[in-house]
């Protein structure tokens, strides 16, 4: 396998159905074992909450988004193919003749895996913005605060002549 970047990336591995947490938690102790945590960075099995009825009774169940499929960020090198690859209950990579494929940034994104952030906003704390779309679209706000997490930005909207305080989503705002 050749040499490749030194970036992490999230690689998708396959286990055997029902393997997926111990797939995780034995990669877990090999990375902490071996001090990997630069080249292993993260290891995910996706799940969900869905309500679940058991006699009569519903409660909510923890139920995995993609069985059988283990997420794992990591810097792709010989000793990081094989240190996964040879972990207990784990099949291979996913990716045309096991050679290791790695999810692009949408759908990462899409598998709700890691939020990315927006690239870059060009407006800042205490700038006015002109609201661009939603309810408010129209109105001119102050912005006091911009979270990139949720992609949200609070706003001081004057409106009937008074400062009401607002939270939109970051595409919906734009510098006059």
């Amino acid at each position: 396998m050749e040499e490749q970047s030194n970036e992490a990336l999230w690689y998708v591995v396959h286990t055997y159905s029902g393997y997926e947490n111990k797939v995780a938690t034995d990669l877990q102790t090999m990375v902490e074992n071996r001090r990997l945590q630069d080249l292993i960075c993260d290891i995910k099995v996706p799940t969900e909450m869905v309500p679940e009825i058991k006699d009569g009774k519903e409660r909510m169940v923890e139920h995995k988004l993609f069985p059988g499929y283990v997420l794992v960020k990591m810097v792709m090198n010989d000793d990081t193919w094989y240190v996964v690859r040879n972990t207990r209950g784990c099949t291979g990579f996913v990716g045309p003749a096991s050679k290791p494929v790695p999810l692009s940034a949408e759908e990462v994104e899409k598998m709700g895996v890691e939020k990315a952030a927006p690239l870059t906003v060009d407006f800042k704390v205490g700038d006015t913005v002109q609201i661009t779309a939603g309810p408010l679209e129209g109105f001119m706000g102050l912005v006091e605060g911009i979270d990139t997490e949720s992609f949200k930005v609070k706003l001081k909207v004057n409106m009937f002549g008074r400062e009401t305080p607002a939270e939109v989503d970051i595409a919906q705002v734009e510098l006059p």
